[in-house]
């Protein structure tokens, strides 16, 4: 890494009076993994729409799909708060490996590690922490924000249950093996019929379909979960039957303050690249970054990512101590991932003609950014949310 390079980053730096010793060691291990392992990539994955298998397993191989999970079901063991570090890292180079860590971490294996039995825990954290990508299918064509509107139905079959039904927007749909997967099983209790169930992509009748060809994150695969007549038997309902909205409800909770990390990672790379750019280019003879209307820009930008970053590891932190987190998470995605829209934008204005063409990372950074208003909770589900709780005094 090159000395300004190592200025820049430092000149942005995380506030380290809130990171422990053995976090900021954490932090500095996975961004070297980032530099080392995943930024040769980053272009190709890009162009391509998928992820190299390589670094998945490298990923698994470095302990980071199991973040939180313990140490007795094969994981590391760590804070939700390394879970949150690992994926500002990551999407600080590229955020569609960020997200697969995200998804892994603070959904399926949260769920898991709060919701599931015993065996559940030993059969598929273990699994999870050491070599499959799990996912989590909640979402459905009429069912995005209204998730209680769901049409897949759960059919009690004796010693199993039959899922039918079809699930969109799946984030890591096709490399997963491993689903939590949201179904009705009882149409008629409406939302306390949902119920949460553990499906493995193995199952007769489950399929993945469609993927989607996607503006950004586009190494992250979003697909289509089909399934018709699939057999789940009852010891892999997660949780209890008709409780599966709590679950829901509860996960994504924990899942947007990630969303938040993944945010302020892309805000940093973009960042980062403004500030070598413009130390870099000469116009009227001189560098732009000496011009004061760019220099109030680059502060603008800095301002605004600590403001997030601040919001987003709070909100991580009152998790991990057991505290109500819930308006916190809110309030950390909805400024987050307006501030990494605000940062790329003007990263690629800075730029200039360059910050359009591909040729340049920070387009990448701006098409990356739009997705974080809205999934796992549109910007005006987080703002109603966020209004009920004050509102109400909570």
């Amino acid at each position: 890494m090159s000395q300004s390079q190592t200025a820049i980053e430092q000149s942005i730096a995380r506030p380290l009076t809130t990171l422990s010793e053995d976090e900021q060691m954490f932090r500095a291990s996975v961004r070297e993994f980032a530099e080392g392992e995943l930024r040769k990539r980053v272009e190709e994955m890009d162009e391509q729409g998928r992820l190299d298998p390589a670094l998945t397993k490298l990923c698994f191989d470095l302990g980071l799909m199991g973040i939180e999970t313990p140490e007795e079901f094969g994981g590391a063991g760590g804070s939700f708060f390394q879970a949150i570090l690992a994926v500002e890292e990551l999407s600080r180079v590229d955020a569609s490996v960020g997200v697969l860590v995200d998804v892994q971490n603070t959904l399926v294996n949260n769920a898991l590690i709060r919701w599931g039995n015993q065996e559940q825990k030993t059969k598929y954290l273990n699994q999870l922490a050491s070599e499959k990508v799990g996912a989590y299918a909640l979402s459905e064509a009429g069912s995005g924000s209204d998730a209680f509107a769901m049409q897949t139905r759960a059919v009690d079959g004796g010693d199993h249950f039959v899922i039918n039904g079809r699930k969109l927007w799946i984030t890591n749909g096709k490399e997963a093996e491993i689903f939590i997967v949201f179904a009705n099983a009882n149409p008629e209790a409406g939302y306390r019929g949902i119920t949460a169930f553990i499906v493995e992509k193995s199952t007769a009748g489950f399929s993945v379909g469609k993927k989607e060809n996607k503006l950004g994150i586009r190494a992250s695969s979003t697909t289509e979960i089909i399934l018709e007549d699939c057999p789940v038997p009852k010891e892999n309902v997660l949780g209890e039957v008709g409780k599966g909205y709590k679950t829901s409800i509860e996960t994504l909770n924990e899942g947007r303050i990630g969303i938040g990390a993944q945010m302020i990672g892309i805000g940093t790379g973009a960042l980062e690249c403004a500030i070598r750019y413009t130390g870099e280019r000469e116009q009227f003879g001189k560098h732009i970054s000496e011009f004061q209307g760019v220099q109030f820009q680059l502060a603008e930008m800095a301002t605004d990512l600590e403001a997030a970053r601040l919001l987003v590891y709070n909100a991580a932190r009152m998790k991990d101590a057991g505290l109500n987190f819930v308006k916190e998470a809110a309030m950390a995605k909805l400024y987050s991932s307006r501030a990494a829209e605000r940062i790329t934008s003007k990263a690629i204005e800075l730029y200039g003609g360059y910050g359009y063409v591909k040729d340049y990372p920070v387009e990448k950074f701006w098409r990356d950014s739009k997705i974080g208003a809205i999934y796992e909770g549109t910007s005006n589900m987080q703002l109603q949310t966020i209004a009920k709780l004050i509102i109400s005094g909570k």
